[in-house]
């Protein structure tokens, strides 16, 4: 039975403001990792985000912490895509496919190039607080992309590991640039890459298709 009393239990809680703040430090950390990398200095993430430096490292102890929570929210939300996805080649699977492209576009909104860390040496994507997240997500997607090489619409060489870095890399912007600048070019490529992986191929691929695993062994 909950004995404590209702000062108790909202002195327990999250302010509103404290979780918005907690929100906007993490949207801004996503944009700027994408945008500079994680090792983007974080009074300029605090200044992006519009808080101060103490309410950063209130919130992050370290810039490992807010590293780990940025590539968890976007696996979270990126993940909730895939399944929408699954959700609609399980209703048609004549729409396998189509899917599938939905899915790529709408992870590139969601700035899935903030996920890069992972794929460094220094960062450890078994942490406990990663790694339910970093399993739904492979699993979420290669079951989206079975189900496009089901259907015959998708080509059988490739894996998860070769999407997930196309897409990391046709949404980074070019060194130099700012990223709001390169945008406009972001959906079009995206669109050149996704026809370029529909059956049946035009071509061989060179080497072996990629995991995440492989990925992090490089």
């Amino acid at each position: 039975m909950d004995t404590a009393t209702e000062p108790q239990r909202r002195a327990t809680r999250p302010r509103a403001d404290a979780l918005r703040n907690r929100e906007r430090i993490v949207a801004a950390a996503r944009e700027m990792f994408v945008e500079y990398g994680a090792d983007v200095p974080l009074d300029e993430v605090a200044r992006r985000a519009g808080v101060g430096n103490a309410t950063v490292y209130r919130h992050f102890a370290d810039r490992g912490e807010l590293v780990r929570q940025v590539v968890r929210t976007v696996m979270e939300r990126v993940t909730a895509l895939a399944e929408q996805g699954i959700a609609t080649a399980d209703a048609d699977e004549g729409a396998a496919y189509g899917a599938l492209r939905t899915f790529v576009h709408a992870a590139a909104e969601e700035r899935i190039g903030a996920m890069c860390p992972i794929l460094s040496p220094e960062f450890d994507p078994f942490h406990p607080e990663l790694l339910d997240a970093r399993e739904q997500l492979e699993r979420s997607i290669e079951d989206l992309m079975e189900r496009a090489r089901a259907a015959g619409q998708l080509r059988t060489d490739i894996a998860v590991g070769d999407l997930m870095v196309a897409l990391s890399q046709l949404t980074r912007p070019l060194p130099g640039t700012a990223c709001p600048s390169m945008d406009r070019f972001i959906h079009r490529h995206l669109q050149l890459f996704l026809d370029g992986l529909m059956a049946p191929a035009r071509s061989d691929l060179p080497g072996e298709a990629a995991t995440l695993q492989d990925l992090r062994q490089d």
